[in-house]
């Protein structure tokens, strides 16, 4: 059979398709790796929990397993969802499945705020972490802003490159910082702690205190990003299995590890004298620990670690950021120019220099300011972030069972209905805890903590207004936002 030759200027006969994002790339445990590195567990230890102790005393170590068992209700819906909705829009595409194309919309503005907030406040983090560690090390003192800004190429970079490089460096970076936090614990377990070792924290006593609901409050915090395993469901082996799988791993790891180095960091003090401590150098603690049972010398390896914690949160947090803008942009919802992938390294490179640049332009803004960078551009940036991200776990937990309701499917009552249910209201008492605490997190007037609290529901009622104006001007992206993919990315 003949071919007809094709018409003058009309170009070749096969055209090549597309770069997308490249499939089959990331396992389970790689996938865990982005969303416990996005969580930095050694900064979460050595920087919040001495506050944890100072406020929940002894007890302090069953918020963590309480915060970790309420995400893990909170999974089991979330990934019950994950097996029927297949969107690359991750939160906001279940969102829209179960409350609706408006309420997704606001989802999806909500993940980009929430996301960029935690990532680019994070830049004041790396700068006063990198500060603390010359001084420690080199008595000298360096200026911040340099810092944030070789901090802003360098995960630009790591965004740039290919998903597999950025999960081998995440690997290394975790094992690095994991690492250093049980070299502490097996130097206290070997040396019986202060006063021997004790298991008083499980005690009523302990735990029904009235600073129990400021753990809780910390506590949640410190889960934040374990969620965005779906995120990366078009680059998993085997998604139906796979992100279900990092999504539990990740959230029994973090939930069991931070209570276990709660529970090693009090007994490295005593039950009866780890409150004082606590209280007399909080950002000392851990390294102070540190130095008593295994040396010098790992005091300083951690404050370099904690450098390196910091950067492969801020990777993590930025490859999931693209991810998101990379859907909104195949969805029409962003430029259509943030949806080119890579030719070579197969990653949503435009995504990501169009993140690093609104990184810069925020963290120069600080900068001019005259802000701190702890004080201001981590607690101001990072604060709407966090609450966003629970307010996207609250709308995915109550999506659940509406989605469920109105479609035929062979699941069981209890990853559809009860435990979304249980979890929803779980993570609004945990929402409603942080915004009442929240002069813990960022130490700022009442004032200010309301500016930072409204932002969530004003991004929100954004996405609400969005979505109406869409569906006048613009009918075809309103009725197609969220939709299934035209081929079945699970094969």
């Amino acid at each position: 059979m003949s071919v007809a030759p094709s018409p003058p200027g009309s170009g070749s006969a096969t055209t090549t398709a597309a770069p997308t994002l490249r499939s089959g790339s990331l396992g389970t445990a790689d996938i865990a790796f982005f969303v416990v590195s996005a969580a930095a567990p050694l900064t979460v230890m050595a920087g919040v929990a001495p506050l944890a102790i100072l406020l929940g005393g002894i007890g302090a170590p069953v918020g963590y397993l309480l915060a970790g068992i309420t995400l893990a209700v909170f999974a089991v819906g979330f990934n019950t969802m994950s097996r029927h909705v297949r969107s690359g829009g991750a939160f906001y595409a279940y969102v829209t499945r179960g409350l609706g194309r408006p309420a997704g919309m606001g989802a999806a503005l909500l993940a980009l705020v929430g996301y960029s907030g935690m990532e680019i406040g994070l830049y004041g983090l790396l700068a006063t972490a990198t500060q603390g560690t010359v001084h420690a090390l080199a008595g000298t003192d360096i200026p911040w802003l340099p810092v944030s800004l070789a901090g802003l190429l360098l995960v630009g970079y790591g965004g740039y490159r290919s998903i597999g490089f950025g999960a081998k460096i995440l690997g290394v970076l975790l094992a690095a910082e994991t690492g250093i936090l049980v070299l502490l614990a097996a130097g206290v377990l070997v040396k019986g702690g202060a006063r021997g070792l004790s298991l008083a924290f499980f005690a009523p006593g302990h735990v029904l205190v009235p600073g129990v609901v400021a753990v809780l409050a910390l506590a949640f915090a410190a889960f934040t990003g374990f969620e965005s395993t779906v995120i990366y469901r078009r680059e998993a082996r085997d998604p139906a299995r796979t992100v279900p799988r990092a999504t539990y791993l990740a959230v029994g790891f973090l939930g069991l590890f931070y209570a276990f180095i709660v529970w090693i960091v009090i007994q490295a003090f005593g039950d009866a004298q780890v409150v004082a401590a606590a209280g007399a150098d909080p950002a000392g603690l851990f390294f102070s620990a540190i130095t008593t049972y295994v040396g010098a010398w790992a005091a300083d390896l951690m404050h370099v670690l904690i450098v390196t914690s910091v950067l492969a949160s801020l990777l993590a947090l930025h490859n999931a950021i693209n991810r998101y803008g990379l859907a909104l942009a195949e969805e029409g919802i962003l430029p259509k120019a943030l949806a080119r992938v890579h030719p070579r390294h197969n990653s949503p490179y435009l995504a990501g220099i169009a993140q690093t640049v609104l990184g810069a332009v925020v963290v120069l803004a600080f900068a001019t300011a005259g802000a701190d960078p702890y004080g201001q551009l981590l607690l101001w940036v990072n604060t709407p972030g966090m609450l966003g991200l629970l307010a996207l776990q609250l709308l995915a937990a109550l999506a659940v069972p509406c989605y469920f309701r109105r479609v035929s499917h062979q699941e069981g009552a209890w990853r559809t209905v009860v435990a979304p249910i249980v979890a929803a209201g779980l993570l609004a008492t945990a929402l409603v805890l942080v915004v009442t605490l929240l002069d813990l997190f960022t130490a700022a007037s009442t004032a200010v903590n309301t500016v930072l609290a409204a932002i969530v529901p004003v991004v929100f009622l954004a996405g609400l207004a969005h979505a109406r104006r869409l569906r006048r001007t613009r009918p075809d992206i309103y009725a197609n936002f969220a939709a299934e993919p035209s081929i079945d990315t699970d094969n």
